[in-house]
């Protein structure tokens, strides 16, 4: 008979906004075992597994109760009692002790103002008092606080309430969430215990926490249905979690001007009126689940760490940035499909996608992670997408300059399963210019992610070098704005960097003496054409004065000019991740503002509950550049992604004037 062995969750702490699916382990009527559903519709010998949501008593006024949700049956109950609570702001488990009076007076949602003690509110006040500046000066501009300081990253699980401790009212149990369409206050009590009261509130297997559980506490029960008489078998499995939170909501980062400088640091000869149609850019690796694990990340907590959590958080980041176009870097294959391709689309964005080849990786295949590209349908249309294989050009490189007795050493340390997803794209803006009317407007964006042990430098160098040579012959022949997005591994000053950055290497760099198979000799070879520059060492060269500006050059290396750092692990922090941009054809606008390392390591690093990859976000807004010459149609029969006279693929691409 169908019997229930254990019943687990992926997380004792649920979330706000995080959907909770417990794992259910079922014995089969044939002795089996197994975690797959057994629902009504197709029962076993007759069993099935019930489930169901329970709602707690409405609440009463000043207090955020806690209470418990439970799933028995698979029932899911909220238990209610009147202990009144209020949750801390920067630490969500912790019960808040004191409010700050100065969020109050700006406006701000009364959850940001709790805190758990002095020392809480103590160590946050740098950073606390950035959100009151932000909130006083949205509502001196235009008053609308509410939108500048949370509507860029919605309003889902972002723990906004409006019961606290100062509060007179309360929302929390006035409404269920909308979960399974339950009506607004259940018809019957289904069980009363100790002073507690649960109320149905749906009927499956999962559940998404929302605002009205923030402080209670979720149980989960299942048992097994005769689907003939309708009645349960058996005593219930059930489960408790702790207390539901609030999804922390960090501060959200603003864009900061730095237009009207080229990279000599002169304003432009002809200002704004030399160029035309904006749009920004967006370069994220947002770690993949599959090294997100509890051994690299041990400071993370587990229910931040957890994927239910962080494609959430990291879906609410991204759409918050509201760019045009989207380069993430580190998104497995199945989350792709599944999630973000999905989510996205939903905000008007078209996907593409490019997964890792799988020569190396022995895991999951669905795990296996690749870069994704989005752009929004009504700035781009898609024109053409390049998918390069570094497998397939170390391949090519041995079979052309490699001893054959040294063949399958080389490609062991040539094949790291790399890849680069290229599209071009046709701007939907801005593409009328008084002196060629008419002109299409096409810009090609590199998304990559460069993954090679630090060591194998060589390696990391020739893996750029190949895709700067692809890029370049692709510039030439369709004279067209290129991007250069991704994470890179490699450190300003690296030869990566220098590479992409300067056009060639000093022949004398130190990364040059790692050079086993003789893949980068001569070294005057390592160059390329493109007028690549990146785009946030544009804060290193204004020259202008303000506290929002001052404050970003704090955070650029002077000897770089790139970031002070865009990963801040426990162990490691320092630039790993660039937007490249050729600076004939684009300028930037904006920047999106660089985080200070000392916000970060109050949750000792990244990932943390408020960030949930190990990387931060880049974002620039760009303009294109009007150009004098006309780009005509691109014919590309075939593209050599190396000096070397051989293939790494035949790619065809040709673009027409419509």
């Amino acid at each position: 008979m169908l019997s229930v062995l254990r019943v687990h969750l992926p997380s004792e702490i649920p979330v706000v906004g995080c959907e909770i699916t417990p794992y259910v382990l079922l014995r089969r009527p044939d002795n089996s075992i197994s975690t797959d559903d057994v629902p009504e519709s197709a029962p076993l010998d007759g069993y099935y597994i019930r489930y169901r949501w329970f709602y707690g008593s409405i609440l009463l006024p000043i207090v955020l109760s806690y209470g418990v949700l439970k799933l028995t049956e698979g029932y899911w109950y909220r238990i209610q009692s009147d202990r009144k609570v209020a949750m801390c702001s920067v630490h969500p488990t912790e019960q808040a002790t004191l409010q700050c009076l100065g969020c109050l007076k700006v406006k701000i949602p009364v959850a940001k103002s709790y805190h758990c003690s002095s020392k809480c509110f103590a160590d946050a006040w740098q950073h606390h008092r950035t959100l009151h500046e932000r909130a006083s000066n949205a509502v001196n501009e235009n008053g609308a606080e509410e939108e500048e300081l949370f509507g860029r990253f919605g309003n889902i699980g972002s723990g906004v309430v409006s019961a606290g401790i100062s509060s007179s009212t309360s929302s929390i149990g006035n409404t269920p969430g909308a979960n399974n369409s339950v009506p607004p206050y259940p018809s019957s009590v289904t069980e009363r215990s100790g002073g507690e009261t649960w109320f149905e509130v749906g009927q499956s297997r999962t559940y998404t926490p929302t605002t009205d559980d923030i402080g209670n506490t979720l149980k989960f029960e299942c048992i097994v249905v005769d689907v003939e008489t309708r009645t349960s078998v058996g005593t219930p499995s059930s489960i408790l979690t702790s207390r539901v939170i609030p999804a922390p909501s960090p501060i959200p980062r603003a864009m900061i001007e730095v237009s009207g400088v080229d990279v000599l640091g002169q304003l432009d000869s002809d200002g704004r009126a030399s160029s035309f149609g904006t749009f920004t850019v967006l370069s994220y690796n947002i770690l993949a689940d599959s090294y997100a694990t509890s051994d690299l990340y041990s400071y993370c907590p587990s229910w931040a760490l957890s994927w239910p959590y962080r494609r959430q958080n990291l879906l609410r980041e991204i759409i918050g940035y509201h760019a045009d176009i989207i380069c993430l870097q580190e998104v497995q294959s199945n989350h792709f499909e599944d999630f973000f391709a999905l989510e996205l689309d939903k905000h008007g964005y078209q996907a593409l996608y490019k997964k890792k080849t799988a020569e190396v990786f022995s895991g999951n295949p669905n795990s296996l992670d690749g870069c994704a590209t989005f752009f929004r349908r009504d700035k781009f249309s898609h024109v053409k997408k390049y998918e390069v294989e570094f497998n397939k050009a170390a391949q090519s490189l041995t079979d052309a300059v490699i001893p054959s007795g040294q063949k399958k050493i080389a490609l062991s340390r040539l094949i790291k399963d790399n890849i680069a997803l290229i599209a071009v794209l046709e701007a939907k803006f801005g593409n009328h210019v008084a002196d060629n009317p008419g002109k299409r407007q096409l810009l090609c964006v590199a998304n990559t992610h460069v993954n090679v042990p630090q060591e194998l430098t060589d390696v990391k160098l020739w893996q750029v070098h190949t895709l700067l040579k692809g890029l370049e012959k692709i510039a030439v022949s369709a004279d067209i704005p290129m991007l250069v997005c991704g994470d890179f591994n490699c450190v300003p000053g690296s030869a990566p960097h220098a590479l992409v950055a300067m056009g060639k290497l000093d022949q004398m760099h130190p990364d040059l003496t790692v050079d086993p198979l003789g893949i980068l000799r001569p070294p005057s070879k390592l160059n390329h054409q493109l007028p690549l520059v990146s785009a946030y060492s544009s804060f290193a060269r204004m020259m202008g004065v303000s506290h929002s500006l001052d404050q970003q050059r704090r955070r650029i290396d002077p000897t770089t000019n790139e970031p002070l750092f865009t990963s801040c692990t426990r162990d490691f922090i320092g630039t790993l991740d660039y937007i490249f941009y050729t600076a004939d054809s684009l300028s930037v606008e904006s920047l999106l503002e660089l985080l200070d390392e000392e916000s970060l390591r109050k949750d000792t690093a990244l990932p943390s509950p408020e960030w949930s990859s190990d990387h931060i976000a880049l974002l620039a807004e760009f303009r294109c550049k009007a150009k004098s010459r006309s780009a005509g149609p691109v014919d590309i029969e075939s593209v050599y992604f190396h000096e070397e006279s051989y293939w790494i693929r035949k790619i065809l691409l040709t673009v027409q004037d419509r």
